[in-house]
């Protein structure tokens, strides 16, 4: 049985190094009013850095583009006010010992179209991932204003003193809308086959990395399911994977974030390798993995009454011990354990001493 020790070796790639494997995952919050992070949100990181996560990635923000969300506590990644609350953020986790980096989170066309946001929905062909017609495609100005958001609010980002960056190309967001087949029906450069529709996401990494510099990290997260079609698959082998990924890494990601709703399932038939394992095995990037860590299943079956339990995590061990990735994800765990690290580290599996069912309560 691989020790729970491996959680904790130190990482380093060219330009991150960490204390520990242990990523606390991009969670939505919707507690930032005006979207202005307060007190509250410093808070929260800093108890979770306190638990000893080895890097922070907030919950999804929302980059400098008209309509990037119209949730009203959704925090914003620009204005005086909104980032005068993530220097606070930033300030109170380094100094807790951990390190922290933005995800930038455009929402596109899953915005509601009824929503009270009197701006257009930015949407690559119009169509959502149900295969209405919901807005008009984006232009190129359209497009050319999106990438800029992007890397106004990556910019801010570096300024403020964080450790990075994370673009949400996942879950069928913006950047995954151009990445879909059935949300991005461009005929131009922005669509095409899978290959072709990474383009856009190349293209925001490319001009975020035009501004930061060489030294600078800048994360992608990807998944093959949507929010909107838990099944859809943008490749279906390693060898469209391969291909898939190899725009974006030759555009700058230095690490991906392979978003999966349960980690243990493998990618393809015929290896155990799971989304993160395949990611790293192609790219020869640092991969981090995500997916009901902790959990017996993925947590949205819960909003239907499924039972969801605790789980030992030897399987994740000895799939980190192997290298399959290099850094795992916790989610609901975090939230209802700010000290979910010390604790796991502290206390035999066996004996979830921390994790009482009062605990997994929290999580559903």
């Amino acid at each position: 049985m691989t020790s729970v020790e491996v959680l904790f070796e130190p990482f380093a790639s060219k330009k991150l190094s960490l204390a520990n494997r242990i990523v606390m995952a991009p969670m939505t919050r919707s507690f930032s009013p005006g979207g202005v992070p307060g007190e509250n949100v410093a808070a929260y990181y800093k108890k979770r850095a306190q638990g000893g996560v080895g890097l922070i990635l907030t919950e999804g923000t929302a980059p400098d583009h008209i309509g990037a969300t119209a949730n009203p506590g959704v925090p914003h990644f620009y204005g005086e006010a909104a980032l005068k609350g993530w220097k606070r953020v930033v300030d109170e986790v380094h100094a807790a010992g951990s390190k922290i980096m933005p995800q930038l989170w455009h929402v596109g066309v899953v915005r509601n179209p009824a929503d009270t946001l009197d701006v257009p929905i930015s949407a690559p062909s119009g169509f959502a991932g149900d295969g209405k017609e919901v807005a008009k495609p984006m232009t190129e100005n359209d497009i050319a204003d999106a990438i800029a958001g992007y890397v106004r609010s990556a910019v801010s980002a570096q300024r403020l003193g964080f450790d990075g960056v994370e673009l949400h190309g996942a879950h069928g967001y913006l950047i995954d809308q151009f990445f879909w087949e059935k949300t991005n029906k461009r005929t131009d450069k922005w669509g095409g086959d899978f290959v072709s529709r990474t383009r856009f996401g190349a293209e925001v990494v490319k001009a975020i990395r035009a501004e930061v510099g060489e030294a600078f990290p800048i994360l992608l997260r990807f998944s093959q399911w949507k929010g909107a079609d838990f099944n859809a698959k943008l490749v279906k082998t390693p060898q469209e994977l391969e291909r898939f990924l190899a725009p974006l890494a030759e555009a700058g990601v230095d690490i991906f974030h392979a978003s999966t709703r349960r980690f243990w399932e493998p990618e393809f038939e015929g290896s155990p390798l799971n989304l993160a394992g395949w990611t790293k095995k192609l790219t020869g990037l640092p991969a981090i993995t995500v997916g009901s860590v902790g959990l017996s299943d993925e947590f949205i079956g819960s909003y239907r009454g499924e039972k969801r339990d605790l789980a030992p995590i030897g399987g994740l061990l000895d799939r980190l011990a192997r290298k399959e990735f290099d850094l795992v994800a916790v989610g609901r765990m975090l939230i209802a354990e700010p000290e979910w690290p010390k604790k796991i580290r502290t206390h035999h599996e066996s004996e979830m001493k921390p994790f009482t069912r009062e605990l997994l309560a929290t999580l559903v």
